[in-house]
């Protein structure tokens, strides 16, 4: 049990910036707009909390990693206006202009690395996000233990963005306005709502919530920036999204699915059946089931039908 737990434990750790960011795509891609650049945008969040924090950990102390992931979903979102104006205003392909910022985002950010820290990564720092065991609520039986004990605060604020995004989405004004976007852009702005609004907002949210999630994986996961930080995770975050079926809900247990794959290489080693197992096989396993993932899902998932299409007006 108490082996269990404790990978319990680390996969919601892991899955947090899994389902923050995969969240973020779902509100790019209801708008209309697919959103491949969400590992790029996590890699310039990551980057921001990064070098935040060496520089000002003696200054704010403990307070300097929450104030690092708002100045890392700041980043985030300001860096995705570059797609949206592609995406929205110049009719751009959506695809190439995400890969576009997934490749830029490398540049930049070793760039400024070695600008302000005179190295290719940032400055290790101290402050980053600590696990806590929240005091009453760990007392519960079994629940406690696996939720409440030794966690990353940041995991409660995932599961806070995946239920207001499912109100959000499912029943406010807004979230209706955002799904038809997504399905039929025209009949929205046969009502006089303007398209090219609700798909900015769409893809902004993206970029804040990637960026967030980018942020919490590095104030969580290592103890410096380096172009590597984010290692594919932005992709899985694509692939929970589709796995989940574009809600809310179903972003949650893919999360989570992609998270337990990526910490199941830590414990590998802990089963007499798989000590014979390269552990290079399962270091590649999350990348694997992403893979996999896709393939089962791809098919059998509909996603919005008007995703990836620029809206033009001329023609409704």
């Amino acid at each position: 049990m108490d082996q269990f737990s404790s990978m319990f434990v680390l996969a919601l750790n892991y899955a947090t910036p899994i389902i923050i960011a995969s969240l973020g795509g779902l509100y790019s891609e209801r708008s209309g707009i697919v959103n491949i650049g969400i590992e790029g945008i996590m890699l310039v969040g990551a980057f921001v909390a990064a070098a935040f924090v060496p520089i000002f950990e003696n200054q704010f102390g403990s307070a300097t990693p929450w104030m690092a992931i708002f100045l890392a979903t700041v980043a985030g979102g300001i860096y995705s206006l570059i797609h949206a104006y592609i995406s929205i205003d110049l009719g751009g392909n959506q695809t190439v202009s995400g890969t576009a910022l997934n490749m830029l985002s490398v540049g930049v950010t070793v760039y400024f690395c070695q600008i302000i820290f005179h190295q290719q990564r940032t400055q290790a720092f101290r402050n980053g996000f600590i696990k806590q065991t929240i005091p009453v609520l760990s007392d519960i039986p079994i629940l406690g233990k696996l939720f409440f004990t030794r966690i990353y605060p940041t995991f409660f604020i995932a599961l806070f963005i995946v239920f207001l995004t499912w109100f959000v989405v499912s029943k406010t004004r807004f979230g209706l306005r955002l799904r038809a976007c997504g399905e039929h852009p025209s009949a929205v702005d046969s009502m006089g709502v303007s398209v090219r609004k609700i798909r900015y907002i769409g893809v902004i949210l993206s970029g804040l919530l990637s960026g967030l999630a980018g942020g919490i994986m590095v104030l969580t996961q290592s103890t410096q920036f380096t172009a590597f930080s984010i290692h594919g995770v932005g992709f899985i975050a694509i692939a929970a999204l589709i796995f989940g079926q574009w809600h809310p809900i179903g972003v949650l247990g893919a999360g989570f699915f992609f998270g337990f794959s990526q910490i199941f290489s830590i414990y590998s080693a802990d089963f007499a059946l798989l000590k014979s197992v390269p552990k290079e096989f399962f270091n590649m396993l999350p990348y694997l089931l992403t893979i996999i993932a896709i393939l089962l899902f791809s098919r059998k998932s509909v996603g919005p039908k008007a995703a990836g299409q620029p809206y033009d007006i001329s023609k409704r």
